[in-house]
């Protein structure tokens, strides 16, 4: 029981410690069906109109190993979020499961886009062209740090 006791602590010091280094969120939700239930799935308002989304997110800041980011046209940023194996599994799974589906993309919890899933993603790769701010650049650079070139 001590050690059952002991471990369950030492998973939480470790899950709190992972969350204090994250300063910002990467959260991507797939469409769910109005009759998932509340358990599964919340409707909410997604830039203007009122979707349904799964309440677990199919990929999430923790699959993000790298962000390339770049000043829109539009005068906000774009950023491009390299997955790790696991990230990259899930976006392809979702990818082939769910085509014809959406996905919704939020950023620091504000929604960002939502995406239509019409192809495979083996890549990897999530692809924001526009609508980040200057702090939302801030918080994902110094999340993800670029990477020095040799």
């Amino acid at each position: 029981m001590k050690s059952a006791a002991l471990a369950l602590l030492i998973a939480l010091a470790a899950s709190a410690t992972a969350a204090a280094k994250t300063r910002s969120t990467l959260r991507v939700h797939a469409q769910a069906n109005e009759s998932s239930g509340p358990i599964f799935s919340t409707t909410l308002q997604f830039l203007g109109r009122k979707v349904t989304i799964e309440k677990m997110p199919t990929v999430s800041e923790q699959d993000v190993t790298a962000v390339k980011t770049y000043r829109a046209s539009d005068g906000t940023y774009g950023a491009l979020f390299e997955l790790d194996q696991h990230g990259r599994l899930a976006l392809d799974s979702i990818s082939i499961d769910r085509r014809g589906g959406r996905l919704f993309i939020f950023v620091n919890g504000r929604p960002m886009t939502e995406m239509q899933v019409d192809r495979r993603v083996s890549d990897g790769k999530i692809y924001l062209a526009s609508g980040l701010t200057a702090n939302d650049i801030r918080l994902l650079l110094t999340d993800w740090p670029p990477r020095q070139k040799k």
